[in-house]
């Protein structure tokens, strides 16, 4: 029989594993299957097994899976106990592994991953920063939003200091471990290291076995104490079979100790070549204690580096205010940034960072916006000019209107993308995981055969070489340094682009952005600057005069919200038309718009627009619009009651950065394509300007979007770089969709990499950024699986025939201890990359 049901808690394809391999472990069992996508289980079963007993086998090993029937509400209290392996959900915690061993699994309490064993370490985030607390010195239980007396002893309250992070919690508590470690370490070390000297003389204080007594309690609180985590991890890995680098370490530091216990405790088991002059049992509490404090070592150093690899994200922390300075009738008031709404009037006093995004409503300035867009020139700000929070105000005062609060802010999005991103998996990393899934018992295969083989050919004392190889095999392999390859590189190119103005969504878009070699561009907003503005309004036939198309084209596209609607309805407002209330509007993709306007039928768009209004435009009418369309200019037609009255002509400057830009992409071998909705003159006027060999118009949405399936179908890798709502389908469907920050939010939302600044020279940044992140994962890769490959036949022995050369279980240890460290210091070198 076979009965299908539901799974909680999944959330990566280990999980999945998992789950099958316990379920199918159950008696009476014959076969189960699960499906992570449809959270299912299909179990096919002798006959009818109760439901509590799947559920206690999954929770046997305290996991935080749960099994019921489908349908069946799912309640979270079969497993009461709390632990730090119950996930907060798929990525809505704050604690992540590092080496995204879950993919995007998060975690609501630090701690370690369990699938490697690693510190779990923790998200940046604006909830830290974004209000200020107040205490009193003498009475910490006083906590006020603002300053003042404190209420039981009249003193000042004083600002409250941050919480260390979690990061430097972990870093303090292992270092305080290691210091633990290292003085009780180094006591165990110099009594073995005495058997160097020639007639020791530590042996006329006490005999052998005496000081062998003292090195074992000496070792007591290094194992069970500062590394006892190390043996915790090793134990809950190979109870889930998740094995890793601290199985490796708990098996060679625990073998090494408990046969010196054992060999203290029963002497006579062991055969004379394990025995020293005096009888007793050699011992090796040097080299499990030293091996452990130098695997604590490294963890110390790890913990460090991890912290400057999200560097980028700490410092836009850093931008965000947490004060701000309200209008409120007429007086200025100073309040708690999440206070703010939206409407607020706010003032902005110079060298003061702007509190939230919203448009300028008094006055002028120069803003910095470096931080955010990578643009070190102060940009001027006038009157209706929009402003980002965390970017920092000139020498001039001014009032602006909130519009985009906590987490909509651009700060805010840009924090929780490169968060996001910095999670994320790359394709690459498959690879290092394929190799780790076999890593460790290959590993511990290899130490068993160096332990037979030097057992049978090994010179004497035949087994204490075969012992303290096969220790050395097991403690020099790092599965780690090959799972951090990848996601250190992530996350320090992630950081360096967001400083530099380029947001990516994902780690697979950053892959993806390397291999590139076909980029497709919109004109308006991406080429242009975005600012259309109206040059000329003209008339056709004797019905109507100037001022009547401008009060219809105007009324017509004030319930518009395209950037040439805008330009339209603004002139008119300066050229004090009358706006007259639209009706029945509706705008038709790709071609214009249509509505009812003094009881009049308008259709506003290009040629597709009046053909779709049944409007005739003549030869007279397409020549006097031709001459401004091969200037670059757009120009919409006007039907009034499908007649073709008038038109407008509206001009949109090429960006100054565009042609270095298309140019630099062409140098490196990228094809560049215009797809452009407007004409073909002025498509053509355009392309002329920047030099570009291949455009095409008259493009609506779906044309865009089979042109970048036709080329992904010769073999192209596409990127797509657009910034309005038509660009949206051919963004998500391009290899690597890229929008312009400047743009709407659609299409940000569809693209993979959003540009802040909204500048054709952030594709270039895009693809720099891509190249160094690229190259330096596989420096990773190669420096981690070189040092695997070259290191675990030396600790077996292999140069020893040749050249007499064996390797210290304790220099083994040191050398996988910077074998991770070095990987991150590679990872770091990104910091000092140029993507300009």
């Amino acid at each position: 029989m076979k009965h299908t049901y539901h799974i909680h808690g999944m959330t990566c394809n280990g999980c999945r594993s998992h789950v099958e391999q316990t379920l199918s472990e159950v008696d009476g069992v014959k076969n189960a299957s699960v499906d992570l996508e449809k959270a299912e289980a299909t179990i096919e079963m002798q006959s009818h097994i109760a439901l509590e007993t799947f559920q206690k086998a999954l929770q046997k090993d305290g996991g935080n899976y749960s099994i019921h029937n489908p349908g069946e509400q799912h309640h979270n209290d079969t497993n009461p106990k709390e632990n730090i392996e119950k996930p907060k959900g798929k990525g809505t915690g704050t604690f992540y592994c590092p080496m995204r061993c879950e993919g995007d699994k998060t975690y609501n309490k630090p701690g370690d991953c369990p699938v490697c064993g690693m510190d779990l370490i923790e998200e940046q985030n604006l909830s830290a920063t974004s209000t200020e607390q107040w205490t009193c010195p003498m009475h910490p239980e006083v906590i006020k939003d603002k300053p003042g007396a404190c209420p039981i002893c009249g003193m000042d309250l004083v600002p409250m200091q941050p919480d260390l992070s979690s990061e430097e919690k972990t870093y303090k508590k292992l270092l305080k471990k290691f210091w633990i470690a290292v003085g009780f370490t180094l006591p165990i070390f110099l009594i073995a290291m005495s058997e160097m000297i020639p007639s020791n003389p530590l042996y006329d204080v006490m005999g052998q076995k005496w000081w062998n007594w003292i090195q074992f309690c000496l070792s007591i609180p290094v194992v069970f104490y500062a590394t006892w985590m190390f043996f915790e991890r090793a134990y809950r890995s190979i109870k889930t079979w998740n094995l890793n680098m601290f199985t490796l370490i708990g098996i060679g530091a625990g073998v090494a100790w408990l046969f010196s216990v054992f060999g203290m405790l029963f002497p006579d088991f062991f055969p004379e070549q394990f025995k020293t002059e005096s009888g007793a049992v050699h011992v090796y509490f040097e080299a499990a204690t030293v091996i452990l404090t130098l695997v604590l070592m490294g963890q110390v150093l790890e913990a460090r580096a991890h912290s400057k690899t999200n560097t980028a994200v700490k410092e836009l922390l850093k931008l965000a205010p947490n004060k701000a300075v309200k209008v409120v009738h007429g007086n200025e008031v100073e309040v708690s940034i999440d206070q703010i709404q939206k409407g607020d009037i706010l003032r902005v006093k110079p060298g003061d960072k702007i509190p939230v995004d919203g448009v300028l409503t008094e006055g002028q300035t120069t803003i910095d916006e470096s931080m955010i867009s990578g643009e070190p020139i102060p940009v001027n700000k006038t009157v209706d000019d929009r402003v980002n929070s965390g970017t920092i105000n000139g020498n001039q005062s001014f009032l602006m209107k909130a519009e985009k609060v906590g987490s909509e802010t651009l700060l805010s999005q840009i924090i929780h993308m490169v968060n996001d991103a910095s999670r994320s998996r790359a394709p690459i990393q498959k690879l290092a995981d394929t190799v780790s899934g076999y890593f460790v018992p290959v590993v511990v295969f290899i130490s068993i055969i160096t332990f037979v083989i030097w057992s049978i050919w090994g010179p004497e004392p035949v087994y204490v070489y075969a012992l303290v190889n096969a220790i050395a095999v097991l403690i020099i392999a790092c599965p780690c340094a090959l799972g951090l390859a990848t996601p250190m590189s992530i996350m320090v190119g992630v950081g360096k682009g967001a400083q530099n103005g380029v947001l990516i969504k994902n780690a697979e878009a950053l892959e993806n952005m390397d291999k590139v070699d076909t980029l497709i561009i919109d004109k308006t907003g991406t080429i242009t600057e975005g600012k259309p503005t109206v040059e000329k309004i003209g008339v056709f036939g004797e019905h109507f005069n100037e001022s009547e198309i401008l009060h219809f084209i105007a009324s017509l596209n004030s319930s518009s919200e395209h950037p040439l609607a805008e330009a339209t309805v603004k002139y008119g407002r300066e050229q004090k038309i009358e706006i007259s209330k639209t009706e029945n509007f509706s705008a038709v993709t790709g071609k214009g718009v249509e509505g009812t306007v003094d009881g009049k039928k308008l259709d506003l768009g290009n040629v597709k627009m009046m053909e779709y209004a049944n409007a005739t435009v003549s030869s007279e009418m397409e020549s006097e619009v031709q001459f401004f369309q091969k200037q670059g200019k757009t120009v919409s037609y006007l039907s009034i009651d499908s007649n073709v009255s008038g038109f407008v002509v509206i001009g949109d400057k090429i960006k100054l950065t565009s042609a270095k830009a298309i140019k630099e992409l062409q140098d490196i071998g990228i094809a560049v394509i215009m797809l452009t909705g407007d004409n073909h003159d002025t498509a053509q006027a355009v392309a002329k300007e920047l030099n570009l060999a291949d455009f095409k118009a008259g493009m609506l949405p779906e044309d865009k979007l089979k042109e970048v399936e036709k080329l992904q179908q010769q073999g192209k890798v596409v990127a797509m770089a657009g910034d309005g709502i038509n660009d949206a389908p051919a963004l998500a469907k391009s290899n690597v969709g890229i929008a312009m920050g400047t743009g709407t939010d659609v299409a940000i939302k569809s693209a993979m990499i959003t540009l802040v600044k909204g500048d054709l020279h952030g594709i270039v940044k895009a693809r720099n950024l891509s190249h160094v992140v690229m190259k330096n994962i596989k420096q990773n890769l190669f420096f981690a699986l070189i040092y695997n490959t070259l290191g675990v036949p030396i600790a077996a022995g292999v140069l020893f025939p040749f050249f007499g050369i064996l390797l210290s279980p304790m220099i083994a240890a040191l050398a996988m201890s910077f074998s991770s460290v070095s990987v991150i210091a590679n990872a770091l070198r990104l910091k000092t990359k140029s993507i300009d």
